[in-house]
Parts: structure tokens; C-alpha cells; sequence
């Protein structure tokens, strides 16, 4: 009979650690893969040497993307090659950002710091291989464990347990262990046909990618890149306006650089909140750069309101 893990009276967890502890590899279908949670066994596959023969082939297939158009490309019909490869780059793409997204919860830890790491020295090693079942949503929650035993060379576990630190150990869930032979060897059949699909995309090195690009990285990031990163988001309104408007042709080359600058970025400001404030030192073109503000929309009949008033600064500028 099997064991039936509920988390409640058996955890699946220390079942499955004690498993892959003399198993050589892994083949794992999960609907859902928490890039955190992957660290409550990670300590047992670091130990493998990587490849084909002693690695844990991760298959994820129960995709949860915002947009609904691709909710709704996901679901193909057997057998069909309709699916667009420049559709599947994208949905490669959308995916690896949902982890990325995983990395933005909750406070990082220097738990979660080495564990995402540890993924990505394991990644690139080749001890855990991750990909993502398109072909059709797949909801599967499955374990296989091998080793070198002739008698029972797998041990499968069936269930709802995703691969997340509540799926494996805290909230309630049903699983049961599978041992029988035959049982195993057609479950490693289903494993199989699945992972071989065309529409199984290897998504291993945008994890790394995500992992090696986040706070988790090996390398610190330096402070300056952090203040241009912080300059660049600041800066999202006035690069908006000076990508958005042009000068009047009538004006040709009556303002200055800095002076075009801060007409554009008024005109975003005057366009998005009905006002804008020009202000600045005597003598630097106030009434000009009004003027071609003013030009911009002299077509529009709405209600914005200009104010030019004296500012002292040194240099020119945009309040709104």
C-alpha cells in the first residue's frame, strides 16, 4: 500500500530527501518551481556531478502569465505545430520575467542569497536543467528518483506538491509514493514523451541570466551603477517629454540647447497635468521658451495653464 503524504500527519519533504539522498538523478513535473523553495534540496543534487546521468531534469508546466492572449496560446491542440516560433520566444521570454518577478517578494535574506546562487552554479554545471511545457497547460506534480538498484530503480511521487517550500512542507496537499515497477517505468515513459515535446523549451539559461543579474549575484554591484540606475528612473518624465514633442519649425535655431531641453519637458509636463511652472535667473529665455511652449499648443483648446516666474538658480530648469 502506499503512503499517502498530506503534510499534515506526513510531510512529503523528508520523504523526498531521503530519496534523492541515494539516487543518482531526478526527473521533476511541476506546475509551479519557486526559485527560493528550489533551496530545501538543493544540498542533495549539489553532491551529483552534473550531466545526462546525474542531474534533476526540471519540467514546469502550469504557466500563470498576465496577458490573456497568452493564457490562451498555451492551450494547443495535440499534435499541433501551429504554435509560432516568435510567439514561443516571447512566452520563453514572459516566463523567465515571472522569476524574475519571484525575486521582488518579501526581504532577501542571506539564506535566499546563497541558495540562488547555489542554482546557478548548479545550472551551469549542468546538474539542474529547466524547462518550460508549451504544448498544452500541464498541471502535473511529479517526482522520480533513480538509482542504481536492479530491483527498484524508482521511486516516484504523484501528487499536488509543487515544488515550493508550502507544497513540499507547510500547507496541506495530497501525494502518495509510487514503487511498483511497471507503475514507475510508465510514469518515466510519460515523463519522457513530455520533456522530449518540440514545444519543451530550455529556459536554464535565462534563470541563470535572472540569478547572475539580481541581488543574488556573485558580484556586488557597484555603487555608481546603482545611482545611474537611480538617475535613470528619476529622469523618466523628462526623457518622456524630450522624446514626445518637437520645436516649431517657425522657431529654427532661436533656442538653445537647454533651452529646447526644457521647452519639451514643459510641453510633457503641461500635456500631462494641465500646468506647468517655468521658472529660472533673470536673462536665460524665460519668455522665449514660454513662447515656444505656447506655439506647441496653439491648436489645442484646453485649459492648461503656463506660469513664468523668476527662479534663483544658476542653471536652467523645469518645475511642474
Amino acid at each position: 500500500m502506499p503512503r499517502i503524504f498530506d503534510n499534515i500527519d506526513l510531510q512529503l519533504l523528508p520523504a523526498l530527501e531521503d530519496t534523492l539522498r541515494i539516487s543518482e538523478r531526478a526527473d521533476f513535473c511541476v506546475g509551479y518551481f519557486n526559485l527560493r523553495g528550489w533551496q530545501k534540496v538543493d544540498h542533495l543534487v549539489d553532491a551529483w556531478s552534473g550531466g545526462e546521468a546525474s542531474c534533476v531534469r526540471l519540467m514546469i508546466g502550469m504557466q500563470t502569465l498576465p496577458q490573456e492572449d497568452v493564457r490562451t496560446a498555451l492551450s494547443l491542440s495535440a499534435g499541433s505545430d501551429a504554435l509560432d516560433q516568435q510567439l514561443v520566444l516571447r512566452l520563453k521570454k514572459r516566463m523567465a520575467e515571472e522569476f524574475h518577478d519571484q525575486l521582488s517578494f518579501g526581504a532577501p535574506s542571506n539564506v535566499d542569497e546563497a541558495g540562488l546562487r547555489r542554482l546557478s552554479r548548479q545550472i551551469k554545471a549542468r546538474k539542474v536543467v529547466v524547462k518550460l511545457f508549451l504544448r498544452h497547460r500541464l498541471h502535473a506534480k511529479l517526482y522520480l528518483c533513480h538509482r542504481a538498484d536492479p530491483n527498484n530503480p524508482t521511486i516516484g511521487f504523484v501528487g499536488s506538491s509543487n515544488l515550493t517550500l508550502a507544497g513540499l512542507a507547510n500547507q496541506g496537499e495530497l501525494n502518495v509514493d509510487v514503487l511498483d515497477l511497471d507503475a514507475c517505468e510508465k510514469l518515466q515513459k510519460w515523463f519522457e514523451d513530455r520533456w522530449a515535446d518540440r514545444w519543451c523549451i530550455d529556459i536554464s539559461d535565462e534563470l541563470v541570466e535572472i540569478i547572475d543579474s539580481s541581488w543574488a549575484r556573485d558580484v556586488p554591484i557597484p555603487p555608481y551603477e546603482i545611482y545611474l540606475k537611480m538617475a535613470y528612473h528619476l529622469s523618466q518624465e523628462a526623457r518622456a517629454g524630450l522624446s514626445e514633442f518637437r520645436i516649431p519649425r517657425d522657431f529654427g535655431n532661436d533656442l538653445l540647447e537647454f533651452q529646447t531641453a526644457a521647452v519639451k519637458i514643459a510641453a510633457h509636463h503641461l500635456n500631462k497635468r494641465n500646468g506647468v511652472i517655468i521658472g529660472d535667473v533673470v536673462g536665460l529665455g524665460k519668455t522665449l521658451m514660454a513662447t515656444a511652449l505656447a506655439r506647441i499648443f496653439q491648436d489645442d483648446h484646453s485649459t492648461e495653464t503656463l506660469i513664468i516666474c523668476p527662479k534663483p538658480a544658476s542653471t536652467a530648469g523645469v518645475a511642474s
